[in-house]
């Protein structure tokens, strides 16, 4: 074996370690061929170096079975072959079937569920919707959970519809905002779960069953052990529907075809468990009743819900039963190997001591609530298993027959049965408390009742109140509309005073400027704010000798303060106005002619000076 294989081997062990996914069994081209595609698309140069980035990386287990579970299918594929099943098989299976009795199918690797949900439309247009309900169960599985659960939602796109006839698209699909699905009341039919062709148990007492394209992923010893599972799920007339890349070459002698050309086959010979030994050894089976007694035992074995390990009087495994074989990975080839080297002689429970004791004593043993956690599976299962010892006619001992029997299932429910009856008393003593504060509750609305009548007459004498108020406040309202009209009109005679001040400073000279009696701007004028560059809300409040503008203020602030207290101003020589050497706002030299006017309330007193400025 090269590196190569090895390092194969070696990641799908960790595969079936890990996850519970065993693909020893799969065709090794193919397996390499997509798992080399997963390493080229993360850029790895090896199966150890992708060991490792599944430890790292526990996504890519998804994505790594994406691949290698390829799930490929469509309504009616291969429309040829399912009218050859519709006109030629199905009604011979409901022919020997008979009226009212159970049509049980299988579909084997159903991926998304398109193939089932075909089948369960042809079974109802057969058989009719109403009979259809009572008599059919259609049971899908596959190995992708990511693939059933899509099976089971039962909704698809229009396009996946392609291949569906109008009228079975309108009889059995209903409009969803998702797309299209399966009618609700038929899905029922449709039970889909896990399985694992190469390991776990096939459903028994199969019709019909369908596996198309899935055994061309597997090796020919797979196939082989595949195929014997299949022969012994279908009844005595079973049939078997294969896709269209699939033989049957070398299984003549357990099936024959009914329609080659289209994979249809056609179940052959009895029904036997695959890979189990008989209870009687074939030494002894000298006559036909011993052989068929023999048969009985060995189907009795096969098929039994509990499963079940002899172990011969050396400490051999003698026999194995299939629900047993599936639940321990456990093959034919272990027969006649010691048991205590077997993984089942101490997981789940440790058996070769209690073996030696049911030796010893002679009489049967049971553990009780065994739990177990299995590779793969995230819930632990609890088992009860029995030891019994097995003795021949003369009372000699010559075996141990193991049974495992699964109380996962009656385990959580007694558990949930005890959390229900104390969640019950619970409730009782709740709701005996909620009585006593219901019958509280209602003395207090009794009283609330009468208060809230009281109330009602005060509200109601409140209200004949509030309506006088309002009629009060309305004849407010209305002289207060009034005064606002007559506020309106003041404000309007107000601007028209302000504009005609506004036009008579204006007309008074080029700046004009007033001024209270602590020399505060009262008034600047856009002329002031052309000549020394300062905007009237700057202005505005500020003593006039804090601004900064050329103005020599220093000459005519006496002047100013004389005018203030009540003095007549007289210019000096004897001129009307004052000339000055100023600056203005540009930085350049100007010479102005300034004017002092006071401001008079009456003919006593001065409320303020106005100032005009010219430029000479």
């Amino acid at each position: 074996m090269s590196d190569q294989e090895r390092d194969l081997d070696e990641l799908l062990l960790m595969l079936k370690e890990t996850r519970g996914f065993d693909f020893t069994g799969y065709k090794r081209a193919t397996l390499q061929r997509r798992v080399n595609r997963r390493l080229e698309a993360l850029d790895l140069r090896g199966y150890e170096e992708y060991r490792d980035y599944l430890e790292l990386e526990p996504d890519e287990f998804g994505r790594l079975f994406d691949s290698l579970l390829i799930n490929v299918t469509a309504f009616f594929r291969d429309p040829a072959a399912w009218q050859v099943l519709r006109s030629a098989v199905i009604p011979s299976i409901l022919t020997a079937k008979g009226a009212d009795k159970a049509i049980r199918v299988w579909s084997a690797g159903c991926a998304t569920g398109e193939e089932a949900y075909s089948l369960a439309m042809l079974l109802a247009e057969e058989l009719g919707v109403e009979e259809f309900r009572s008599r059919v169960k259609i049971y899908a599985t596959d190995l992708d959970e990511k693939a059933l659960n899509i099976a089971r939602a039962a909704v698809y796109t229009g396009r996946q519809l392609t291949d569906v006839p109008e009228h079975l698209r309108e009889r059995y699909f209903e409009t969803v905002d998702e797309g299209f699905a399966f009618r609700r009341d038929l899905r029922r039919q449709v039970i889909f779960g896990r399985n694992d062709l190469t390991r776990d148990a096939p459903i028994s007492r199969v019709d019909l069953l369908l596996a198309r394209n899935t055994l061309m992923y597997f090796n020919t010893e797979t196939q082989a052990g595949i195929v014997r599972r299949f022969h012994f799920a279908l009844t005595r007339l079973g049939h078997l529907f294969l896709g269209k890349a699939e033989m049957l070459l070398d299984h003549g002698d357990k099936f024959e075809p009914v329609n080659l050309r289209m994979r249809l086959f056609k179940k052959i010979g009895h029904t036997q468990a695959p890979g189990r030994l008989s209870w009687t050894p074939e030494s002894v089976l000298t006559s036909e009743p011993l052989k068929r007694v023999s048969q009985l035992q060995t189907a009795a074995l096969a098929s039994g819900p509990v499963a079940q390990i002899v172990v011969d009087r050396s400490g051999n495994l003698a026999l194995v039963n299939s629900r047993a074989e599936a639940l321990f990975n456990l093959h034919p080839r272990n027969v006649g190997r010691p048991f205590q080297d077997l993984e089942v002689s101490y997981r789940p429970a440790e058996l070769r001591s209690v073996i030696e004791q049911v030796e010893l004593e002679l009489r049967p043993i049971e553990l009780q609530d065994v739990g177990w956690h299995r590779p793969g599976i995230v819930d632990a299962g609890v088992f009860q298993i029995s030891v019994v010892p097995l003795q021949d006619s003369g009372g000699e001992l010559v075996g141990m027959a193991i049974s495992f029997q699964d109380v996962t299932r009656y385990r959580r429910l007694r558990e949930d049965l005890e959390k229900a009856n104390r969640e019950l008393e619970h409730a009782y003593e709740e709701l005996q408390s909620l009585n006593e504060e219901l019958e509280t509750t209602n003395e207090e609305l009794q009283s609330t009742n009468e208060e809230l009548e009281t109330t009602n007459e005060e509200l109601q004498s409140s209200n004949e109140e509030l309506e006088t108020m309002n009629e009060e406040l309305q004849s407010s309202n209305d002289e207060l509309q009034q005064i606002n009209d007559t506020l309106n009109a003041r404000s309007g005679e107000l601007d028209r005073a302000n504009r005609f001040v506004a036009s008579v400073v204006r007309s008074l000279g080029e700046a004009v400027m007033v001024i209270d009696t602590e020399l505060r701007v009262l008034m600047w004028s856009p002329g002031a704010e052309e000549l020394w560059g300062l905007r009237a809300d700057e202005a505005a409040g500020r003593n006039l000798q804090s601004l900064d503008i050329g103005l020599p203020l220093e000459r005519i602030a006496s002047e100013l303060r004389h005018m203030v207290d009540g003095r007549t101003w007289t210019p000096p020589d004897g001129q009307e106005a004052l000339a000055v050497e100023a600056v203005n706002r540009r930085g350049h030299p100007t010479r102005l002619k300034v004017t002092i006017y006071p401001l008079h309330e009456d003919e006593t007193s001065v409320q303020g000076l106005i100032l005009v400025m010219d430029v000479l």
